[in-house]
């Protein structure tokens, strides 16, 4: 395994092509749009809106790109592991075939940007395939071969691939593509702001307050009056109508290293055993090429050791590329519809002209793509043919994954009301006393729990355990040093900054000395 100390813990997209800075938002602001989130659901809504003749502005509470969009492995693929099998059994074959027409176009439309605006980011054309190593999964594969292949996808089912180890079989995908996404987005910022439109960062959105126009404050004070807001956030934003009960939250680790150029595998690849193992290579500077590794899934506050899951990849990886030098790791978190299909279109119970886009199940490459062309068609009023498909306030097809639903609602519920009982109860999951560098721990203190941790240098920081989102404990994360709450996936430093929603505010701080 490469020495952790060598290795660096960012993403390498981020570490070698970050967007320019912009300004933190200072003021009053008017537009026609605001849309709120600069990942690639937000930057390709907003510039698809400036090209539509819109005033736009971006509101970002960090750093452009710097959130899930910044921490992916940049598929650009309508093959989405098995999902066309699931689609076609409970929505039905020809809203498998939407889905497959709607994200093979987000896939054509960035092929046709990147020649239209001269972007470099190292696009590639590459087969997609979703294998498994286990005979016992190859019966359905085959069938999803056959279920991509009846919605549009040129796919088949194979046993031979690109990849050093066998598989037992495969879905095939041809016509697919890879790239830097943050190259591109890059691109895209460039040529909205040429276009008028404003990006700021460093500016956090706390309130909407509905009406015509509606009015947005932000966290600094300063406020946005807007005809139209889109919620582009991964987790929406002011969720009156409660989409958070139909997302489900997981993170991936990923790592990433050179390898020789005649050890690429060729291909994109993905399966779910083992706890998901996903492959891909990229262009690198050196004559070789950058493996990209993903999987170790897991949900977040989950209260485990996560570096051992840091460890058990990698091994995975260097066992079968033996010539991988691991350079960087990060980690990426999704969350995906309970019935599958991303939510992207007008947010229920926000009022008038309010949009999400949300949901996009690790797929959100070509579904970032796919709702910026979706929202600026409804924004616009000329609807493409897959609004129905992904529309928020659908019914029918939630009803029909139940059980999906029942079970997010479930895992939410069992740690809000574990988490009320050890607030009850000593309320404790460790000692400070025992605690060491670099790690942390959830504490009683005069009847409140406290998240506490020990940083290299001995000190101790302490905050409210309590998420400000809907009141669950949050778990230490000692791979990242964060903390995480398990029932939708809010995220904080070790001092209660937000990193993740749903959250808006941060964790409360608690004076460490009281701790000892």
């Amino acid at each position: 395994m490469s020495d952790d100390t060598a290795v660096e813990w960012a993403p390498y997209w981020m570490k070698t092509a970050p967007l320019p800075p912009r300004p933190a938002l200072d003021g009053r602001v008017e537009a026609d749009v605001a849309v709120i989130g600069s990942g690639i659901a937000g930057l390709s809504t907003a510039w698809e809106l400036a090209r539509a003749g819109r005033d736009v502005i971006v509101l970002e509470a960090r750093r452009s790109a710097s959130g899930v969009t910044g921490h992916t492995t940049g598929k650009l693929t309508a093959l989405h592991s098995a999902v066309y099998g699931k689609l076609r059994g409970s929505h039905g074959e020809e809203a498998a075939a939407q889905y497959a027409r709607s994200h093979s176009a987000a896939l054509t439309h960035v092929r046709e940007t990147v020649v239209a605006l001269g972007i470099d980011c190292g696009l590639e054309d590459r087969p997609a395939f979703t294998y498994c190593e286990d005979e016992d999964g190859v019966a359905d594969l085959r069938a999803e071969a056959e279920a991509a292949r009846a919605a549009g996808l040129d796919a088949s089912f194979v046993t031979e691939t690109g990849l050093p180890y066998p598989v037992a079989g495969a879905v095939k995908a041809l016509d697919q593509a890879q790239f830097h996404p943050l190259q591109y987005l890059g691109g895209l910022a460039s040529d909205l702001t040429a276009r008028g439109g404003r990006i700021f960062e460093h500016t956090r959105v706390t309130g909407l307050g509905r009406g015509a126009p509606h009015h947005l404050t932000t966290a600094s004070g300063a406020t946005v009056t807007a005809d139209t807001v889109v919620v582009a956030t991964h987790h929406p934003l002011f969720d009156h109508a409660l989409l958070a009960t139909r997302l489900t939250q997981h993170r991936d680790l990923v790592i990433a290293g050179v390898v020789p150029g005649e050890a690429d595998p060729g291909g994109m690849y993905i399966t779910r055993e083992g706890g998901t193992r996903s492959v891909r290579t990229a262009t690198h500077e050196s004559s070789g090429r950058l493996l990209i590794v993903s999987g170790e899934a897991f949900t977040p506050g989950s209260d485990e050791d996560i570096t051992v899951r840091y460890r058990r990849l990698a091994a995975w990886a260097q066992e079968r590329f033996p010539d991988l030098v691991i350079t960087h790791r990060w980690a990426a978190q999704d969350n995906a519809s309970t019935d599958t299909v991303p939510l992207i279109g007008p947010l229920p119970a926000a009022g008038e002209r309010v949009y999400v886009a949300t949901g996009f199940g690790g797929w959100g490459m070509t579904g970032g793509v796919l709702a910026g062309r979706l929202l600026t068609s409804l924004i616009e009023g000329s609807p493409e043919p897959w609004a129905g498909l992904y529309d928020p306030g659908r019914i029918g097809p939630v009803v029909r994954e139940a059980a999906a639903f029942l079970k997010a609602q479930w895992d939410a519920g069992r740690h809000a009301v574990q988490d009320r009982l050890r607030t009850l109860g000593d309320g404790t999951r460790g000692s400070v006393a025992d605690l060491v560098p670099g790690e942390g721990t959830v504490v009683r203190s005069g009847g409140h729990p406290y998240a506490v941790h020990r940083d290299d240098a001995g000190r101790l920081h302490a905050v409210s355990a309590v998420c400000t989102h809907m009141g669950c404990l949050v778990a230490f994360n000692n791979a990242e040093r964060t903390w995480e709450c398990p029932c939708h996936g809010s995220r904080f430093t070790v001092d209660g900054s937000v990193l993740q929603g749903p959250a808006l505010e941060g964790l409360e701080p608690k004076d460490p000395d009281s701790f000892g």
